[in-house]
């Protein structure tokens, strides 16, 4: 298993080093790139595959524990819980577009619930943290996690421009970055770039969002369980339930109580983000070229319909609230 691992940590250090140079990019978005370039030039030999599905799957989940780190309860109680229904609507209104203008385009069930889930609450790791539940296939993973990034990036650039144009405020800017834009990473950039205050108020925001992922997963899980049920089957609950949910809990919780210390955060928060990257690579590895090429154009149209539906969304329902 070491070899495969080792390969995605390699593809992983030369992601990072881009994603310096390129921020607005980013690792991970490289990580997904050179994997998949190396995966679709280069059949991978029998001996890596278990290091790579073990970084794509495992590390995968152990990365959003740590994540949960550098999450507070305190901050989400005192600045996020204003926004939760402004997020549960665009949750909703997401999964629904998703299932319904998915079917119409003819994709998969699988794939219609990553780049929902991946739209509607953060990106990479809703994408990692779903799929891990529902055992859905590497090149559905990929492919969502593809469209996710790309429209990432297309984010931190135009949603500045148009929050100016549109003459949003920087507690408002904030709130739509944080409710719109998927990766945490890319929240911070196009906030940050409109402004301190719209920084802060868009990274608590993207924070709460983070935390739908839990009743999101518990919910795929019962889902799975009810259907081996249904079938027949004996329900493997150590297999199906996400372990790594219940413990990225207990790891905001932890921090939550003052109980991680301050000096520890900073190198936790760095090393989740590193192991992402490494993980990622692992999914850009397992990809299946011809599975994507069958799927064509599809899919990304789907991830830019819901990227507009989102974004429109928030917008509207924020103004209904008040929260500008």
């Amino acid at each position: 298993m070491l070899v495969g691992a080792l390969m995605c940590v390699a593809v992983a250090l030369v992601a990072t080093a881009l994603g310096l140079r390129f921020p607005v990019v980013g690792g991970p978005v490289f990580a997904i790139l050179i994997g998949a370039a190396i995966a679709t030039a280069w059949k991978l030999p029998e001996r890596f595959i278990p290091g790579v599905r073990w970084c794509s799957k495992t590390l995968l989940q152990w990365s959003i524990v740590l994540l949960g780190t550098s999450l507070s309860v305190q901050e989400i109680a005192q600045g996020g819980l204003r926004t939760l229904p402004l997020m549960l609507v665009t949750f909703a209104v997401v999964l629904i577009v998703a299932y319904v203008v998915g079917g119409l385009l003819g994709l998969d069930r699988d794939l219609r619930r990553l780049l929902g889930v991946g739209t509607a609450i953060c990106g990479g790791s809703a994408i990692a943290a779903v799929s891990s539940v529902i055992e859905a296939d590497q090149a559905d993973i990929a492919y969502a996690l593809g469209a996710v990034f790309l429209f990432n990036v297309v984010a931190v650039i135009v949603f500045p421009v148009l929050g100016h144009a549109m003459h949003l405020s920087q507690h408002a800017f904030g709130v739509w970055a944080g409710t719109a834009i998927n990766d945490t990473s890319s929240v911070v950039a196009a906030a940050m770039s409109y402004g301190r205050a719209a920084g802060s108020t868009g990274v608590i925001v993207k924070l709460t969002r983070t935390l739908l992922i839990v009743p999101l997963v518990l919910f795929y899980a019962w889902r799975r369980a009810s259907a081996l049920r249904a079938e027949g089957r004996r329900v493997p609950w150590v297999s199906i339930l996400p372990w790594f949910v219940l413990w990225f809990v207990v790891a905001a919780a932890l921090n939550s109580f003052g109980l991680i210390p301050a000096a520890a955060q900073e190198p936790l928060h760095q090393l989740a983000l590193f192991a992402i990257v490494v993980a990622l690579a692992g999914v850009g590895l397992s990809t299946d070229a011809a599975r994507i090429r069958a799927s064509g154009v599809r899919p990304l149209a789907l991830g830019a319909i819901l990227w507009a539906a989102i974004a429109l969304t928030s917008l509207a329902v924020a103004r209904f609230l008040n929260l500008g």
